[in-house]
């Protein structure tokens, strides 16, 4: 797919499905985005029009001990 190429239609939705597929699978957007050379706002974009549930920002925030190993 062409980088800055206008995608619409069908080509879109199942964009929008894989997108989603991945997301789901627990990439982030930033690597979504990497993998499809997309910026970061169209692949957000994108899960939100395909009613991708979002996670919250910023990954595991569990505590780790002195051994490296996340608490709890």
């Amino acid at each position: 797919m062409d980088k800055g190429k206008q995608i619409t239609g069908t080509a879109r939705v199942e964009l929008a499905r894989e997108m989603k597929r991945q997301y789901e699978q627990g990439l982030s957007i930033r690597a979504i985005a990497e993998a499809h050379g997309r910026s970061y706002g169209f692949v957000h974009r994108v899960l939100t029009e395909a009613e991708a549930p979002l996670r919250n920002r910023g990954g595991d925030h569990r505590r780790l001990e002195k051994s490296g190993r996340a608490k709890g």
